[in-house]
């Protein structure tokens, strides 16, 4: 059985109440599991994680646009995770018996889908990108839903699918086919959103640190901290422990503390491995080790 992941990020993470009705089109159908959802109130998003069939997949998800469509103005909308969508971004992730092309395909119809039903302009990203100035989505995103009114305007940011114009509430959609990543949140001990930004630039690809970070600060009010939060995009080629340890190193730098950290979603059992082996000086230790991979199908 071909498997896919899809971790679909919502505009919403303070309501209960919506965040309940949109996540309730997910619940008790044939072909996935809903494995998590988690609702950031600082970000105001809830990322959700969906394992199971593809096409069983792509057409829950397309449910759920209605439902956010429904629930969610951007008109009202704030937190501190960039957003351009109530239904943010859609990416889907070949996971087992599929490949990233057959992973791009359903992107594609997706994306198609979404658009003739709901109104909504979407861009592909990633491994389903049209262009190289749309692989990376921070590119896409730039702007926001405020700045999109605009930028899908102009001749280079029409999007794949779709008008364009926005959504007048829900705004645009990413769709794309990529890789697992690491959602990985890094907490310090200060409260200065400064401190937070110069660490994320000092660690992120596109200011010259590692290849596979695309990083940045968020405020976390209701702790009192900041955060550097990140995607690592290649965990095989940049390791957690890594990572962790040189926030540690420059957050030296200003006086602060790491507090601890958190992973978003699922993460691969690989990636923790390698930092397991790192941090007690484990000898010879791999994957094989591991309980779960020697289980019987």
């Amino acid at each position: 059985m071909k498997i896919v992941q899809c971790v679909p990020n919502f505009s919403e993470g303070r309501d209960k109440g919506k965040i309940e009705a949109i996540v309730s089109v997910l619940k008790n159908k044939p072909g996935f599991k809903l494995i998590s959802y988690e609702a950031d109130p600082s970000y105001n998003r809830t990322v959700v994680t969906l394992l199971g069939e593809p096409n069983a997949v792509k057409d829950a998800v397309i449910e759920m646009v209605g439902k956010t469509t429904e629930l969610i103005d951007l008109n009202h909308h704030s937190g501190e995770h960039s957003r351009m969508g109530a239904l943010d971004v859609i990416p889907f992730i070949p996971i087992k018996d599929i490949t990233m092309e057959e992973c791009v395909e359903v992107a594609k119809a997706c994306a198609e889908a979404i658009s003739t039903k709901y109104q909504i302009p979407i861009f592909l990203y990633e491994a389903a990108a049209s262009s190289e100035a749309r692989v990376n989505l921070a590119n896409i995103r730039k702007g926001q839903f405020e700045g999109m009114k605009s930028k899908i305007k102009e001749k280079e940011w029409a999007p794949d699918f779709g008008k364009a114009e926005i959504h007048p509430t829900a705004g645009a959609t990413a769709v794309g086919a990529r890789l697992p990543l690491v959602a990985f949140n890094i907490n310090l001990g200060t409260n200065d959103i400064e401190i937070a930004a110069k660490i994320a630039k000092a660690i992120r690809n596109s200011s010259g640190g590692f290849r596979y970070i695309k990083a940045g600060p968020a405020e976390i009010k209701e702790k009192g901290i900041v955060q550097v939060t990140m995607n690592i995009t290649n965990y095989k080629k940049t390791s957690i422990y890594r990572v962790f340890e040189t926030v540690k190193m420059e957050a030296k730098r200003y006086g602060v503390n790491v507090l601890g950290s958190e992973i978003i979603g699922l993460v691969p059992m690989e990636a923790l491995v390698e930092s397991i082996e790192y941090y007690l000086g484990l000898d010879g230790f791999s994957m094989d080790k591991v309980l779960e991979t020697n289980l019987f199908d």
